[in-house]
């Protein structure tokens, strides 16, 4: 019988807070413009591809054997941003695309397989550094070469890519020469240079996290990766927007990067509650997803009290008062990252089940424990059955006749803890 342990708010929950494989940023080819280029599936399940480019103008992209040409999401910003972004969005039927000679995925067909993961840069944050210039202790691009061999259909990043804030401490050789700020060569090197083989895999749907809030990195966030078209200056909040994957389930991407975990101010109310407005509505059977950077329902390891275990503290405080007496008939599952471990949470039919998959490189909480533990929890007024760890790694999910089947894999390759999916009903363990 699993063990119960039971989940507070008695202490706040606080975060404390690329260089490649080698230490050296990867550059393009002698002639080539393109930096960087990916297929992002945006509202209505639109598959927009988008370029990094060197100088001023864009490339014409091919899609199936024809020119088209990109528009101008972004132009340069003097030093701080010294390239372009493109974006085209595409036909749902494209079968080939490339731009200036890098190949993209078109548009899926059909989505059966779907890798998943979050949380991914190189912490630097005053004297909390990790070691980005070792690639086991920062292994970001070791798991997007794996995640790329699973061969997925879509790629969700459920938020956290920029964490080089503040240089370098003096003398500590595991980080030194990295960039840092809000910066292209932060953004180059905590995401888009250890991504590349995912980008040419899979499209990608992108959720924002609080790194990427107006304080934190929101300019390189808005620039390249954002649903939306690009703004004047930094939004609070953007509105939600929907991704149909077929057989009926739609992912519902949501904005929670400044939705306090201890704290419901009613201003981050009301718009989680805005969003959560957004939903279909009286769905007997739903199958949809949230995907969210924050859990609605989570914990986060507070400190250990020796022989009793982990002290963990409940989260989302803003998600869960938001929620109350809305009507989430719709969704089967919320999809967040923030916490730095895998967790599942399943609360039966009484609620969606939570998977936390913020395990794509940054370090996670001393407090957490690597080995697997099985356990009921409380999490704002419910009892949940929760199967959590702290590993490195991904989450592989394979749609099947009746659901869903997921195995999380560590940098290494290994399958870790395996989940399925029907409905509301989330059961994980030990692989």
């Amino acid at each position: 019988m699993a063990a119960r342990r039971r989940s507070f708010r008695l202490l706040p929950w606080l975060v404390t807070g690329v260089l490649v494989s080698g230490g050296a940023m990867a550059q393009p080819a002698p002639g080539d413009p393109v930096r960087h280029a990916w297929v992002q599936l945006i509202d209505g399940g639109v598959a927009e591809a988008r370029a990094v480019v060197d100088g001023p103008g864009c490339p014409d992209a091919e899609v199936d054997g024809h020119a088209q040409p990109m528009a101008v999401r972004a132009p340069a910003e003097a030093s701080a941003f010294p390239n372009t972004v493109c974006a085209l969005a595409l036909p749902k039927d494209a079968h080939a695309v490339s731009i200036a000679g890098h190949t993209l995925p078109p548009p899926p067909a059909a989505i059966q397989r779907i890798v998943v993961f979050g949380d991914t840069g190189c912490r630097i944050h005053g004297a909390l550094a990790q070691d980005c210039n070792d690639p086991r202790k920062w292994p970001f691009a070791l798991l997007m070469r794996r995640a790329a061999a699973e061969k997925p259909d879509l790629v969700i990043h459920v938020g956290d890519y920029y964490y080089r804030e503040t240089a370098c401490p003096a003398g500590y050789a595991g980080c030194v020469n990295s960039p840092h700020g809000d910066l292209w060569p932060s953004w180059q090197a905590d995401f888009l240079d250890p991504a590349e083989p995912l980008f040419a895999a899979a499209p990608w749907v992108f959720a924002r996290g609080n790194h990427e809030a107006c304080n934190r990195g929101w300019k390189g966030w808005f620039r390249m990766l954002d649903a939306g078209p690009m703004p004047a200056e930094c939004q609070w909040g953007v509105a939600a927007f929907s991704v149909p994957i077929g057989g009926g389930v739609t992912l519902h991407v949501f904005d929670s990067a400044d939705a306090e975990d201890r704290l419901a101010q009613p201003g981050d109310v009301h718009f989680v509650a805005h969003q959560l407005d957004s939903l279909p509505r009286k769905v007997a059977k739903g199958e949809d997803w949230i995907i969210t950077h924050r859990p609605f329902w989570g914990e986060a390891p507070a400190l250990t009290l020796g022989p009793l275990g982990v002290f963990s503290v409940g989260i989302n405080r803003t998600e869960q008062v938001a929620a109350r007496g809305k009507d989430l008939s719709s969704v089967a599952l919320v999809l967040s990252g923030h916490v730095h471990h895998f967790a599942s949470f399943d609360f039966g039919d009484a609620r969606p089940a939570q998977l936390v998959v913020g395990t794509g490189g940054d370090i996670g909480e001393p407090f957490d424990p690597a080995k697997v533990i099985a356990s009921e929890v409380y999490i704002d007024g419910l009892e949940a059955k929760t199967l959590t760890f702290l590993r490195y790694g991904y989450f592989v999910m394979q749609r099947g006749a009746d659901g869903w089947t997921g195995v999380f894999k560590d940098m290494d390759g290994g399958a870790v803890a395996r989940c399925t999916l029907v409905g509301r009903q989330l059961s994980c363990g030990k692989a």
